[in-house]
C-alpha cells in the first residue's frame, strides 16, 4: 500500500497522508483549508513497513482505508518543556 505525505506550510509538524500522489478528493474542504496548500514530502510503501517513527503504521492504514486519508499532528508539549519556555518568554 503506497502513500503520499505532505506536510503542512500553515501549521508547523502536520503531516496529510493520501492514497496517492496529489489524491485529495476525500478530504474534507474545511481540513484542505486549514491544513493550506500542501507540500509533498515523499511517498512511502506501508507494506514494506513495520513501524514510522511518529504516529502507529496500523492507524494510517485503516484511516487511509476508511477515511481516504489520515491526519497527522504535532505531539502535545511535554509539561517541563512548556514550563520551561514559559520561563524563557519571562526574561
Amino acid at each position: 500500500m503506497y502513500c503520499a505525505i505532505y506536510r503542512s506550510k500553515k501549521k508547523e509538524g502536520t503531516y496529510l497522508y493520501v492514497p496517492g500522489r496529489d489524491k485529495f478528493d476525500d478530504v474534507p474542504e474545511a481540513l484542505m483549508n486549514s491544513f493550506g496548500q500542501p507540500e509533498f514530502a515523499m511517498m512511502i510503501d506501508l507494506g514494506k513497513r513495520e513501524r514510522l517513527a511518529v504516529v502507529d503504521i496500523e492507524k494510517v492504514k485503516q484511516s487511509l482505508q476508511n477515511e481516504g486519508f489520515f491526519l497527522q499532528l504535532p505531539p502535545p508539549p511535554d509539561a517541563a518543556l512548556q514550563a520551561i519556555r514559559n520561563k524563557n518568554e519571562k526574561l
